[in-house]
């Protein structure tokens, strides 16, 4: 059981930070918009992540250079995209960032947070490479890739279906404008620390 707390603290540890992911997630449960499904990508995508980083897939990164490269511009890319995106979203103020008016279709929002989810070099130097050499030092890896699963399923859960809390001060366009702003800030940061190492 000690590797198994160990893993979902260490997980819980590098999820907890907001990024690109955590941005999607919030914005999604405050327009209560495919939450579960939501929700659920992104606890099995880090499951899939972690099994690879505690068995040992943090060495194929390493050891190909190019896959590690093809990652960050990849990633740089899609942040640029999706920063552009929040930031239209807020100069367009009004009633088009009311949640009614924001509705998209569940094959949208997956693509979206697949992108978000698997082009996302942070994503991968924490599940894969951070978590993998954690788990190196540990007795039972099994454990401590159970712990980090769980810690994932957590969060994302709770950060998802808690965030219809914030759905009353929401109910006004310029919180909406804030948050847009918010999320823009969130992906040219993450852009703009991988283009420079």
């Amino acid at each position: 059981m000690i590797s198994f707390f160990a893993g979902l603290g260490t997980g819980l540890s590098l999820i907890v930070a907001i990024g690109a992911q955590n941005a999607f997630v919030l914005k999604q449960g405050i327009l209560r918009q495919h939450v579960f499904w939501v929700c659920l990508f992104c606890a099995l995508s880090d499951a899939i992540l972690v099994a690879f980083g505690v068995a040992g897939m943090s060495i194929l990164a390493e050891s190909m250079p190019w896959f590690a490269q093809a990652l960050k511009w990849g990633g740089v890319a899609f942040l640029l995209w999706y920063g552009a995106k929040s930031f239209r979203a807020a100069l367009s103020g009004g009633d088009a960032l009311r949640p009614e008016g924001r509705r998209a279709g569940l094959a949208t929002t997956m693509l979206t947070v697949a992108a978000i989810t698997w082009l996302n070099p942070h994503v991968w130097l924490d599940t894969v490479v951070l978590l993998g050499a954690v788990a190196s030092q540990w007795p039972n890896k099994l454990d401590f890739a159970l712990g980090a699963m769980s810690g994932s399923v957590l969060f994302f859960f709770a950060l998802g279906y808690g965030a219809r809390l914030l759905a009353p001060v929401f109910a006004r366009p310029r919180a909406w404008t804030v948050l847009e702003i918010c999320v823009g800030i969130v992906m040219w940061s993450i852009a703009l620390k991988l283009i420079i190492g």
